[in-house]
């Protein structure tokens, strides 16, 4: 429908708003492309977000808002199934799907039919017609179904269908302070010389006060991502996430099972498939043994230590399984946290009933942590996007000092 829009998206509100003009709503199709794209902008996360997204794309005049509400509750929420309604006008599903006291009260407001070609009664016969919302709602199902399933138990047809999604969740970093200042309305500090400058236009009277303040951008993100045989179900999908990070966010990813390696120039790549494949080839040791503190050893010896962990928010994905000794892993993490501006661990065994930090491993590491996290899910990997952004927690840290 649109250039750069996903093809399902495009493809669910091009029936959307196909049942809105049939339900008296004026949609064309540069409009439903329109919805597509701000769908993809905004990324809504609940269906009530996703309700004002369409609603203030679509609607002109605010005598809409029912039968929108009607057509909308009848797609995404599931009131009633299309499919069993066959042969009905829009209006006779809307009224099946509202309590009976307001179906009451709509029976002698409902349009006449315009005759048998132009009416969906005249098409009962048509599977077109039937099958396209049904085809719709069921995008949307599968999608918010999707959110809330255990990412280790995808399927490669699944986890493809779910990677548009994940290509464009981890784009937002948190941002610092640097040294440079601009101006600023509410700047914290007073731009002398550019406010006399400015009173020249006043007669030398200084009415407008110049401002500055510091500019902020985006801190770098840096992602160790576990590839051994315990975390290969959930990498896969750690991977379509971090391709997204490495590109939007120019994040540096790394992967490391046996030993280091840096996937950072193989994932910037504008294809998310040749992207992976390349990935894969570059990963040896997929799939094999863990030496988790081996490795963060390496990376802070080539890494860290000349630049790249400092401010930054360092993400380790991993179930804490370690084969060597937990205290260089303890003391690895140790250097990591007083360099990084925080820490997350992302662990996807914290989701199961009655986890506990056990392992070597996690108890060697989790002092040095800010936050502890499962990122089994969509829908925990957007709490594992709220606490990379959330502020550094100094006294949350046992780090000694």
């Amino acid at each position: 429908m649109s250039a750069g829009v996903p093809a399902d998206l495009a493809s669910v509100f091009g029936l959307f708003g196909r049942e809105l003009h049939r339900a008296g709503i004026p949609v064309s199709p540069s409009e439903s492309a329109q919805l597509a794209r701000v769908v993809e902008v905004c990324d809504p996360l609940t269906v009530d977000q996703l309700y004002w997204c369409a609603r203030v794309s679509l609607l002109r005049s605010p005598d809409q808002v029912p039968e929108f509400n009607a057509v909308f509750a009848l797609v995404f929420r599931g009131l009633a199934d299309v499919a069993e309604h066959r042969g009905q006008e829009p209006s006779a599903l809307r009224s099946e799907s509202r309590p009976p006291r307001q179906a009451a009260g709509e029976q002698g407001s409902e349009r006449p039919p315009t005759g048998p070609a132009g009416t969906r009664a005249g098409r009962a016969g048509e599977e077109g017609s039937e099958s396209e919302p049904h085809a719709l709602r069921a995008l949307a199902s599968s999608e918010e179904r999707l959110r809330h399933a255990d990412l280790g138990a995808l399927g490669d047809a699944e986890l493809a269908e779910l990677a548009p999604l994940l290509h464009r969740l981890l784009t937002t970093l948190p941002t610092r302070r640097t040294r440079r200042r601009h101006r600023h309305p509410r700047g914290d500090r007073l731009d002398v010389r550019a406010t006399i400058r400015r009173s020249i236009r006043s007669g030398g009277d200084p009415v407008l006060a110049v401002r500055r303040s510091r500019r902020r951008r985006p801190r770098r993100l840096v992602a160790l991502l576990d590839i051994s045989g315990s975390m290969e179900p959930y990498a896969r999908a750690w991977l379509h996430l971090l391709w997204g990070a490495a590109t939007v966010a120019r994040a540096e990813v790394f992967v490391f099972g046996t030993r280091l390696t840096r996937l950072t120039p193989v994932l910037r790549t504008r294809s998310p498939q040749q992207a992976l494949t390349q990935a894969g080839r570059a990963m040896p040791d997929w799939s094999g043994g863990t030496r988790i503190g081996h490795n963060l050893k390496a990376f802070m010896h080539r890494y860290g230590r000349s630049g790249m962990a400092h401010g930054a928010v360092v993400l380790v994905v991993s179930d804490g399984w370690e084969r060597d000794d937990p205290a260089v892993l303890g003391a690895q993490m140790e250097a990591i946290a007083r360099r990084a501006h925080r820490v997350v661990w992302v662990n996807p065994r914290v989701a199961a009933p009655g986890f506990l930090p056990d392992t070597g491993g996690m108890q060697a590491a989790l002092p040095f942590c800010d936050a502890l996290l499962s990122g089994h899910s969509v829908e925990a990997l957007t709490e594992v996007v709220a606490a990379l952004g959330g502020d550094r927690q100094v006294s949350g840290r046992h780090t000694g000092r």
